[in-house]
Parts: C-alpha cells; structure tokens; sequence
C-alpha cells in the first residue's frame, strides 16, 4: 500500500508556481496556421468549420481545437454581425477630439465611464498630442448630432472643449487587421 502522507498546505510559492504555470498554458503563440485561421474568419465570421479547416489545410478536429485555443487566448475577441450604418438611419459620422481640464487618472476615468453610457459612441480612444480622447460617433443627422454634443458630451465634468470633423464618405471603415507579423 502506497505511503500518502497529509496534503501540505500551498505557501505563496507554491501558489506562485501554479499561478505561473495556469498562465503560460493559457498563452498562445499564433503562427502561420493561426494566421490563416484568423485572415479567414476576418472575411467571414460566419464559415462552417469544415469550411474553415478546407480552407486552412486542416482536419475539422483540428481546426476547431486552434480556433477555440485563439478564442480562450482572447486573439478572436468575438464575432458580431456588421451593420449599415446607412441602412440603420446613422448616416453621420463624427469624429470628436475631446480635451481634458485638470488632467488626471481620475477624470480619466469619469469621462470613459460617461463616454461607455452614450449609445451614440462607437469608438473611443485616449490619445497623445492636441486632444485627449478621440471619439468617433454614429449619428442620424445634425440635429441629433448637437443633442448628443450640449447634452451629453460637454455636459461630462471634465470636458473642456470638443472639435467635431465630419466625415463626407466612408473609404474604408474596417477591415481585416494585417497578421503579417505571425511567422
């Protein structure tokens, strides 16, 4: 019979080692297959997997396991439908380059929590140089333009002024992101 002695309590040591070890298990290194994979499902979020393994030279099983490995790394962040924004009645687009009164990791942090509640705000990014937050938003028209800008956008403590460029035409509004770097 086999000798087991009482389990040892972890110590942070030990938790250390499997904290490190769950976390390297979880990374996933994409390659060239990846690559494929993902340039793939850019063009077509919506493919069979037998289609997809086809395309990629893989078996479905195959496949399927890189797929959910890209997913669970958090490489694939999701699939979503793309929508019209003609279509949908959101004919204007803005651009909205905010800058921020007295600069700091707080009012930072108000002004993207405000920006995350405005359904107008597609996209919302902190940049470097003349402004602080470059927004870009799907609007109707001009007059739901200036609602959304006195009442919801400067209304944001923090905001100190906003410039709006609008966009005439749409060349080129997504598109696959270049995986070229994947060896």
């Amino acid at each position: 019979m086999a000798n087991f002695g009482a389990p040892r309590p972890l110590d942070d040591t030990g938790l250390r080692v499997i904290a490190d070890k769950l976390s390297f298990m979880s990374e996933h290194l994409p390659d060239r297959v990846d690559r494929a994979i993902v340039t793939r499902l850019q063009q077509d979020g919506r493919i069979a997997n037998v289609d997809l393994a086809d395309a990629v030279s893989l078996s479905p099983s195959a496949c399927l396991r890189r797929v959910k490995a890209l997913e669970a790394s958090g490489i694939i962040a999701g699939y979503h439908a793309e929508v019209s924004r003609a279509r949908a009645g959101l004919g204007l687009t803005v651009f909205i380059g905010l800058t921020v009164e007295g600069h700091s990791r707080q009012a930072s942090q108000e002004i993207e929590q405000a920006l995350l509640a405005i359904p107008a705000v597609v996209a919302c990014y902190l940049v470097s140089g003349s402004d602080d937050f470059l927004i870009e938003a799907a609007i109707p028209d001009l007059a739901s333009y200036e609602k959304v800008l006195l009442d919801q956008i400067l209304a944001i403590p923090a905001v100190g002024t906003a410039r709006s460029t609008f966009a005439i035409r749409t060349v080129l509004s997504r598109g696959p992101l270049p995986l070229d770097h994947w060896r």
